[in-house]
């Protein structure tokens, strides 16, 4: 099946946080009048009898037995999560049907999450996606063990949800002065997704530099939207005072660059976005 073009794509997987990722899907996509597609992704691992070794321990005969075994096995769990997939996309698309979304497209792959999310990438208006998906769904301090590889492989926008799905009134803005947090500022003075809502501009800087960056991104966003404009610089660590200004002022989604910093550089010092995804209570819109 084609995915259409600019469409928002919900990643679906009959995990705890299903219900907020359509919900905000459907926000996303009747807010700027584009399609939604519900994807679901059935990622096999098979271990063929090429991959064992068998030898040594059993006889022939027996040998044959276990090999038809597995196949038939194989075969069974295969069926099982076809089945599982027609399930979670039929629970998915009456769910964004009850927020208002008329025939919703519905997209199934086979393989790898990311191989298909970059092949698909040039579809793509924004992504949502679960901050964790059912490995992880009881585990808040753990990110979706492909959550990170998704968010470095593509590069259009990517909302994160970590939480069930409240109606954005309040939006903040983490702004560094990066290319990716000027894309950031661009987007929403531009978008009407943000039109009518309170943005909160955030700089969290040791100098004064911080406020130079703030006013020439608050000029950006007063001169070309209509925007309700709160503009604040921070100190301290920036991820622990982001959070805190989250839930101090009832932010309901936060706009941020992502991995601006080298690979290298996140090993070393660990990644302040994937800090921000374990730390934050509140949806992440992540752009590259």
């Amino acid at each position: 099946m084609q995915v259409q073009n600019n469409t928002v794509l919900a990643c679906v997987d009959g995990s705890g946080l299903m219900p907020a990722v359509c919900d905000y899907a459907a926000w996303i996509a009747q807010r700027v009048n584009a399609p939604l597609t519900l994807m679901h992704s059935i990622d096999h691992h098979p271990e063929t009898a090429s991959t064992l070794d068998l030898s040594g321990n059993i006889g022939v005969d027996s040998q044959d037995q276990l090999l038809h075994d597995i196949v038939a096995l194989e075969l069974a769990q295969n069926k099982l999560k076809l089945q599982q997939g027609k399930l979670i996309m039929r629970a998915a698309q009456q769910r964004v049907e009850r927020a208002g979304i008329v025939k919703p497209d519905l997209h199934q792959r086979h393989g790898s999450l990311v191989e298909s999310l970059i092949e698909l990438e040039e579809y793509l208006r924004v992504l949502v996606i679960g901050v964790r998906g059912k490995v992880h769904e009881h585990q808040p301090d753990k990110i979706g063990a492909k959550l990170e590889s998704i968010i470095r492989s593509l590069h259009k926008p990517i909302l994160v949800v970590n939480g069930a799905f409240k109606v954005p009134e309040r939006i903040m803005i983490a702004y560094d002065g990066s290319k990716a947090a000027d894309k950031a500022v661009d987007m929403v003075a531009s978008s009407p997704l943000y039109r009518d809502l309170l943005c909160h501009l955030v700089c969290v800087n040791q100098d004064d530099h911080g406020g130079v960056l703030l006013e020439k991104a608050a000029n950006t966003l007063k001169q070309e939207s209509g925007l309700k404009l709160i503009s604040q610089k921070l100190s301290g660590n920036p991820e622990q005072a982001l959070c805190e200004y989250q839930n101090r002022f009832d932010i309901d989604l936060t706009i941020m660059g992502a991995f601006s910093h080298t690979r290298v550089h996140d090993l070393l010092l660990g990644s302040f976005t994937v800090k921000m995804l374990a730390q934050s209570h509140k949806s992440l819109l992540l752009l590259r």
